[in-house]
């Protein structure tokens, strides 16, 4: 769908408008095409600003009417015949599973399965095609058709372009907030880094000075161990005993 909306932002919005219309139509005649993708897909560019919501849903809306009313000519011309050739040319969307899931559709709700079928992918391709083969009154087939292709287109459009506008709105306010964040996150982790690395700084330092003091320390103390020793012979000389011999005191002879 990514891919769909930027091949449709190349193109001029007319060209845009056209297209929407056409596929639209065409798969509301009984050909599978991916109309509900063009409309999406132009429906979030119109909420850019490329193309005009009303002009896209106007599109839209006149597709499916005049497809599914195209449809249905052809259906009530072509019956039952018609709906087995295209089952077997498109097997996977109108194959006979398919085509009762339809009828049993058009059994129970009767006209308002063409209201309700716009807004199912299956229904919405062989809704016209469907109830002329089956040969639903035309003008009861026609409002069913008119009302819910322009609910559908509308209603699709106008809710997509309000998602999208939103959304742009929301992430341009993210984005916003995320700068923030982000000036935030750095100015934080620069303080925290400064702070840290001061606090190294600071440590290195105060072990530097400790360091530094303790050998002035300890020569300090081995120089007064020096001086006591020293001191010691000029008071007098510490006599040497013999173990078992009383010393001598100073006098006694």
């Amino acid at each position: 769908m990514i891919d769909v909306q930027h091949w449709l932002s190349a193109l001029p919005p007319g060209v845009v408008y056209l297209l929407v219309a056409g596929v639209i139509g065409v798969e509301s005649m009984g050909v599978p095409l991916p109309g509900e993708i063009v409309l999406v897909s132009s429906a979030l560019l119109a909420a850019t600003g490329v193309v005009e919501p009303e002009w896209v849903a106007s599109a839209a809306a006149f597709g499916a009417i005049v497809g599914d009313s195209v449809g249905y000519a052809v259906g009530r011309r072509g019956g039952r015949p018609l709906l087995a050739r295209l089952g077997r040319r498109f097997p996977k969307h109108l194959g006979p599973a398919q085509l009762a899931r339809a009828e049993q559709s058009f059994a129970r709700h009767g006209v308002w399965a063409v209201f309700f079928g716009r807004f199912v992918a299956l229904l919405r391709i062989l809704a016209g095609p469907l109830a002329g083969a089956l040969h639903v009154p035309y003008r009861r087939f026609l409002v069913a058709n008119a009302a819910g292709g322009l609910v559908w287109a509308f209603g699709t459009t106008y809710l997509l372009y309000s998602v999208g506008r939103a959304a742009e709105h929301w992430l341009k306010d993210i984005s916003w907030a995320g700068l923030v964040l982000s000036v935030l996150a750095g100015l934080g982790s620069t303080w925290w880094l400064r702070r840290r690395a001061h606090r190294v700084a600071s440590a290195d330092g105060a072990a530097d000075m400790t360091a530094a003091e303790v050998p002035s320390g300890g020569q300090s103390a081995g120089a007064a161990s020096v001086g006591q020793s020293a001191a010691a012979p000029s008071g007098g000389q510490a006599a040497v005993v013999a173990p078992g011999v009383e010393p001598t005191r100073a006098g006694e002879h």
